[in-house]
């Protein structure tokens, strides 16, 4: 723990607010309402701009808490020392704006969709972590991701397919996921490492 704290502190309070913020909310449904993103009460009442960063910090079931968890333990930490390997200190500054910008970007498309829904709501940190993922990714293309925790691939492929699926689920899925949220996560978070680190590109091509 005392080594997260050291190299990883803004990955470890994220993690510990996200994890100790969803399991209060599971046991208190009032919580919940008033931290989800609700797209209709935002279009008509701007105070509610708060709930694109509540909502990111609940889950709705264990399930979505532990995969978004585990998903950030793994690339989450490790990128914020790389970004600090990468900066100095600034680094842990980069990675807290990465993680929170990617946030508001990546619900700024459903906020539009669905401004006009009054039974739409979405919660969740995956937008972020598509960000973190993503970032990670343009480091490191070749480290061996697992789908499902048992297919394995590279993870350049891995994040085509992921694209691609976002892109598809989106226009047919009806499964209440928010795949806007995943891709826009995941272009904001590729975005953002350009800009920190215009020579990322070349180090991304130079890997193949």
């Amino acid at each position: 723990m005392e080594q997260y704290l050291i190299y990883s502190p803004v990955a470890s309070v994220i993690f510990a607010i996200t994890v100790a913020t969803s399991i209060y909310a599971f046991s208190n449904p009032s919580v919940l309402g008033n931290m989800m993103l609700h797209p209709y009460s935002i279009q008509r009442d701007k105070s509610k701009w708060f709930t694109v960063f509540t909502s990111g910090i609940v889950h709705a079931d264990w399930m979505h808490l532990i995969f978004n968890m585990m998903t950030f333990y793994y690339f989450g930490f490790a990128l914020e020392i790389i970004f600090v390997q990468a900066s100095g200190d600034i680094g842990h500054l980069y990675f807290a704006l990465l993680y929170l910008i990617s946030l508001v970007l990546s619900d700024i498309p459903t906020i539009i969709q669905n401004r006009n829904n009054p039974n739409y709501f979405s919660l969740g940190a995956s937008g972020a972590i598509s960000a973190v993922l993503f970032s990670f990714i343009l480091f490191y293309p070749k480290t061996e991701l697992r789908i499902f925790f048992a297919i394995p691939m590279p993870a350049y492929i891995f994040a085509v397919i992921y694209v691609g699926y976002c892109i598809w689920a989106s226009k047919k899925a009806n499964d209440h996921i928010n795949h806007d949220a995943h891709l826009f996560g995941a272009l904001s978070g590729i975005i953002i490492t350009l800009l920190y680190y215009p020579w990322i590109l070349k180090h991304f091509i130079d890997q193949f």
